[in-house]
């Protein structure tokens, strides 16, 4: 088992899939960073490879809100305050990607597309060890934020595919009426 351990997302509705991921990922490592891409939009340049990751209605939530998503969402899955820390993953400008990652972290990934690969090649050409958990093509991904934040902005029911925590704080947070209103 390693020492250290990171894995990176939007998490732009934190949902099941995450949580699989996050949670393989703490299995390999004793403690894990959880590091959120796009902590605010200046971090966030148009990504080519993937268009719609800077667009304003495929981010609703805050940091502070996705933060909170994600520790009580682990907290109630078992993981404890010592077991992981969450922390920003400027993917968009990975030279600052060290001030919250430090280099002996193994990275984690889960790859389904083009972004994926790049994202390991970009953390990788930064002097971190990578682990690609899982590599399958896109029709195999499952969940995608994506797809609950369409099932909230129609008026479908998503608490199925997400955390009890995500499901309450996203109403608490009043983040569905935002989703309803792009």
């Amino acid at each position: 088992m390693i020492e250290l351990g990171a894995v990176c997302g939007r998490f732009q509705i934190f949902h099941n899939d995450h949580l699989k991921y996050v949670l393989s990922a703490k299995k390999q490592c004793k403690h894990l960073l959880v590091g959120i891409t796009s902590p605010d939009p200046s971090s966030s340049p148009v990504e080519k490879i993937d268009m719609h990751r800077s667009d304003i209605n495929a981010n609703p939530c805050t940091y502070y809100e996705r933060m909170r998503i994600i520790e009580e969402a682990l907290y109630e899955n078992g993981l404890t305050r010592e077991d992981f820390h969450i922390v920003p993953f400027p993917i968009g400008k990975p030279e600052l990607i060290s001030y919250y990652v430090p280099k002996e972290a193994t990275c984690f990934f889960t790859i389904y597309d083009d972004w994926g690969d790049e994202k390991v090649r970009r953390i990788g050409s930064l002097g971190y060890k990578t682990d690609v958990l899982w590599k399958w093509d896109s029709s195999k991904k499952g969940l995608t934020s994506t797809f609950i934040r369409e099932c909230i902005k129609e008026g479908r029911d998503w608490s199925s595919f997400v955390p009890k925590a995500t499901y309450e704080l996203i109403l608490k947070f009043g983040i569905d009426k935002r989703i309803k209103s792009c």
